[in-house]
């Protein structure tokens, strides 16, 4: 007797690869219409008798979505499927989230393009809201101890503090292909020059190099971990990219994973770190624990980046789409 037992993972978005475990599965499959979620109809991509690939197809409202197989009438699993926020986007790195629920996305654009908005706000409520303009090349995003946003320019090599009116002041020049931000317990801001070099601003606006890295062909991302340590992913033309993390005295560590592509990554509220793989067929966010095999909790196609808000809210980011999950 067909029976559903599990979906992997529960988080998916719209392309993403949803896999179906059980039992007693036809194959092949009999048709395009034998599975459906939140009614849509998904294209089957891999079939067994124990489990089968389905794509999630556009149209699905997201929040918590019923997955059905024909086989199995009588039968419902529920995806979390990610609600869209925002599109038009040029997304390079990490969203932010600010301690009110505001998301920071920004258009990024090709190099030296001056976009009409360098950075959007996307409200509690749903709206997206030009917020900085004039930026070249605006690509990480961090929120500060002063509560402002701070942004990098990889093309010229700055980096900005953006006021509530969205003007804003250079706070660090002459950082290389600026890419990646994330503040220390100090209060002192680490820029990941894409060349390889890992810069500290200290409160006074002072810079000084904390550490030499191999450069990336795309960007550095950052994020300070709750051991005292800055967390490094810097994709390259490998197959497989080691992550690192660097002491704030500049010893540089590797970390037992590697990725294909690896791009943005955060910490949850819990501590455990999620990262991005980019590699085409791959893509998704992985959760990563020490001595454990890294987990797959979302799907989805041309992932570049995440962050958690404080309620536990999940949003992730590909280059030109928002995505939010509920918190659990």
């Amino acid at each position: 007797m067909p029976a559903l037992r599990s979906l992997e993972p529960i988080r998916v978005v719209h392309g993403g690869r949803l896999w179906v475990h059980g039992d007693g599965f036809p194959t092949p499959a009999a048709s395009a219409d034998d599975v459906t979620i939140g009614g849509v109809p998904a294209r089957i991509s891999f079939a067994a008798p124990d489990r089968i690939a389905v794509v999630v197809p556009e149209g699905v409202d997201g929040g918590e979505t019923p997955v059905k197989v024909s086989w199995a009438p009588g039968a419902t699993l529920y995806a979390r499927v990610g609600r869209v926020l925002a599109r038009g986007l040029h997304q390079v790195d990490n969203p932010v989230v600010d301690a009110h629920g505001n998301i920071f996305v920004t258009y990024s654009g090709s190099r030296g393009q001056q976009a009409t908005v360098s950075v959007f706000r996307v409200t509690p409520d749903g709206a997206r809201e030009p917020f900085v303009h004039g930026l070249v090349n605006a690509t990480s995003l961090a929120i500060g101890p002063d509560s402002k946003l701070y942004v990098s320019s990889r093309f010229e090599g700055r980096v900005y503090r953006v006021h509530q009116d969205g003007t804003y002041e250079v706070v660090g020049s002459d950082l290389g292909i600026a890419t990646g931000l994330a503040f220390g317990p100090d209060g002192s801001l680490y820029v990941g020059d894409r060349s390889g070099t890992i810069f500290r601003i200290d409160p006074l606006g002072r810079t000084e190099t904390v550490a030499t890295l191999t450069g990336s062909m795309a960007a550095f991302h950052l994020a300070w971990g709750p051991d005292g340590w800055l967390y490094v992913t810097a994709p390259t033309l490998s197959t497989y990219d080691t992550l690192r993390r660097v002491h704030p005295d500049g010893r540089v560590e590797p970390l037992e994973w590697s990725f294909g592509r690896p791009q943005g990554l955060a910490f949850d509220a819990a501590g455990v770190l999620h990262v991005v793989e980019a590699l085409a067929g791959g893509s998704g966010v992985y959760a990563l624990r020490a001595g454990r095999p890294r987990e797959l909790v979302v799907s989805g196609p041309g992932l570049v980046g995440l962050a958690f808000a404080p309620d536990g809210a999940l949003v992730v980011s590909s280059n030109d789409t928002l995505y939010g999950f509920d918190a659990a």
